[in-house]
């Protein structure tokens, strides 16, 4: 199954110059979903992970599914506030503005080791974000797993030498 053939492309969107690779077309298809989770899971399953992190809103539709593929625990990484109990949050940039992400204080114990997983990589500014409040926590990431990976826009730089892998690639806009 080519999981390529499930991303719809939106020109300009969300502005003019964007082609949005929209996961919601492959989302919908339960084979392909499910074939996505479970070749991220082959890729990912002998990482020793001890829990998945995944930022808001589609971080959770692979990190969610993901973790329990692999039977560990989701961490919810959340715009800043909007989690219930005590969170740290840190600020970074978007491919097109500025935000911050949290994470509950009590979400990650130190030493544990964690996955960071997405639906996209980009620039690396919401993945980088999510490293460093994990680390801030005590955990260890120990790596990243992406639906999508815009190589074009160099985002594993932000990633540092964490093993990253990805399912569809797109070299160029």
């Amino acid at each position: 199954m080519n999981l390529k053939d499930f991303i719809r492309i939106v020109p300009d969107f969300p502005q003019p110059g964007i082609s949005f690779k929209d996961i919601t077309t492959l989302l919908k298809d339960g084979g392909a979903y499910r074939e996505a989770v479970d070749r991220l899971k082959a890729m990912v399953e002998g990482w020793s992970i001890d829990k998945i992190a995944g930022p808001e809103a589609r971080g959770f539709v692979i990190g969610a599914p993901l973790a329990h593929a692999l039977g560990v625990g989701f961490v919810p990484i959340r715009k800043s506030g909007k989690l219930p109990a005590e969170s740290i949050s840190v600020g970074y940039e978007l491919e097109y503005g500025k935000d911050q992400l949290a994470i509950h204080k009590d979400a990650v114990r130190p030493g544990e080791r964690v996955l960071i997983a997405d639906d996209l990589l980009a620039t690396g500014g919401t993945i980088s974000t999510c490293i460093k409040l994990v680390e801030a926590l005590g955990g260890q990431v120990v790596g990243c797993a992406f639906l999508i990976e815009l190589a074009y826009l160099g985002g594993r730089a932000k990633i540092g030498d964490k093993p990253v892998v990805s399912l569809i690639n797109y070299d160029e806009e």
